[in-house]
């Protein structure tokens, strides 16, 4: 057994994992990063990247299809194999010895294998070969363990082993046809990739897709999807599972109806991967969310330090506030940041947005549903802006009446909507949908997080003929303020 002794040590070598880990280096500490799968974690080998590299292929054939000049030089269908192994490319072919590289040029120690809390700042990390090594920290423990999919109480389900979003991003071999629970993101973008590759997909979901958004979002989804042949079940559930003769999945649906698929792919929800690692020890629940401050600091229902001395830390989503790689790269920040300033004796303000917290997680964030059309929000919808108690003002455009829609596709159909505060008349929300809306987004999160008045926001001149004149079209629709 071998003892060694750090400033900081970070569970989880994920994307939050190493940015908790180089700021607290950059932040002059000794930090080790502990990893019992892969450094780079989810987002590099299973979720962001593949996904996403799965989805573009199929994207940018559509997109050329809709686009006089490039539709007639279309001469074949999509190479699905050649999507697999530039998926493999991006993957590293799921070895990361780019990424431990990294974590030698930032100063980082990597200690490989479990690692449970056993003490007070005190991980002991178990090899695959049985090699026991305990880490001490003399200022903080972070998890970043990330989180893993929910499967739900179906019965058969979980005997019939179904496919996670894990299987679903790495497969080698596509399936000739497959049904995918759940209409969230993950739900839906999978439903686009494998329609676009020709395989025969069921979209089963017990209400609309992606109903944390807008609703025309979905229901544009959903109308993309059945155009692509996917067959879209909306307000249904799954009543039980089983495999049958040719190791095929059969659903049953409680609408009466069955489905008979090769694969079925399970993308219900997240759970946090906190099983195992010593939480209870400290009177925290196996298994479960880690309450956080805005620095990240794991603390109770009072808002207190939940152990003695403060020295632990949930970063990602292990905390539950925004499961996107994004924010918690941004959380990772702001906690390394704490950290180390903590463990210098400095002061860490928890002021909203200040240098040390992630304010953003509470009303500003922003993601991208790489479907087609793309889905792309930040902020608050209409009913969440409603239900928080503003007034407000919905003003809603279409993105193809703008010149710049018409350049980038033929008869381009999206829509945007702005959410705003009246009282302050500043932006609390806006989404996009539409082909290439993803790039929009970050104008809205700039204006939403700095509060840019409706007034002054006259004065950012978009660009013509861009898609971004939309943001001319919302403020126009509005009305101008008066001299």
């Amino acid at each position: 057994m071998t003892t060694t002794e750090y400033d900081v040590i970070v569970i989880g070598a994920g994307a939050i994992g190493e940015n908790v880990a180089d700021r607290a280096a950059q932040g002059g500490l000794r930090t080790v990063i502990v990893e019992s799968e892969l450094v780079g974690g989810e987002c590099s080998y299973w979720a962001c990247m593949p996904s996403k590299t799965l989805l573009r292929s199929g994207a940018l054939l559509r997109e050329a299809a809709a686009v006089g000049g490039a539709r007639e030089a279309i001469t074949g269908p999509l190479d699905v194999a050649a999507v697999l192994k530039r998926r493999d490319d991006m993957t590293h072919d799921w070895k990361d010895d780019s990424q431990v590289s990294w974590l030698e040029g930032a100063g980082i120690d990597l200690v490989r294998g479990w690692g449970v809390i056993t003490g007070p700042k005190e991980v002991t990390v178990t090899a695959e070969d049985g090699t026991v090594t305990v880490l001490t920290a003399t200022h903080a423990v972070a998890v970043s363990t990330g989180s893993a999919a929910l499967l739900p109480d179906v019965p058969g389900l979980r005997a019939s082993e179904p496919w996670t979003s894990r299987d679903a991003t790495s497969v080698q071999r596509v399936p000739v046809s497959l049904a995918i629970l759940g209409g969230g993101v993950v739900g839906v973008e999978m439903a686009t990739a494998y329609a676009g590759f020709g395989t025969e997909v069921h979209l089963i979901s017990r209400g609309a897709l992606l109903a944390n958004d807008e609703p025309f979002a979905g229901e544009a989804v959903a109308r993309s999807l059945r155009d692509l042949g996917a067959t879209v079940h909306l307000d249904v559930s799954p009543t039980a599972v089983e495999r049958i003769a040719g190791d095929r999945f059969r659903i049953e649906l409680d609408d009466g109806s069955t489905i008979e698929t090769d694969e079925f792919l399970v993308a219900t929800g997240r759970l946090p991967r906190t099983s195992g690692i010593g939480l209870e020890q400290f009177g925290l629940k196996d298994g479960d969310w880690l309450r956080v401050d805005d620095s990240m600091r794991v603390v109770d229902e009072s808002g207190e330090p939940a152990v003695e001395g403060g020295w632990l830390y949930g970063v990602g989503d292990v905390n539950h506030r925004a499961l996107l790689t994004h924010q918690g790269k941004y959380q990772a920040r702001a906690a390394g940041d704490a950290i180390a300033a903590r463990a210098h004796g400095k002061p860490v303000p928890l002021e909203p947005w200040g240098a040390f917290v992630a304010t953003a997680d509470h009303q500003a964030v922003p993601q991208v549903t790489f479907t087609d059309p793309e889905v792309a929000s930040v902020g608050l919808t209409a009913a969440a802006a409603e239900k928080a108690g503003y007034r407000v003002r919905v003003v809603d455009y279409a993105i193809g009446s703008v010149a710049g829609a018409s350049v980038v596709a033929d008869n381009y159909e999206g829509q945007a909507r702005m959410i705003v505060d009246e009282d302050r008349q500043v932006v609390l929300g806006v989404t996009f949908v539409g082909r290439d809306v993803g790039e929009l987004l970050h104008s809205a999160t700039v204006a939403i997080v700095g509060e840019v008045p409706l007034a002054r926001l006259w004065h950012a001149v978009p660009s013509y003929p861009t898609i971004s004149e939309v943001w001319l079209r919302l403020l126009e629709t509005y009305g101008r303020p008066a001299s």
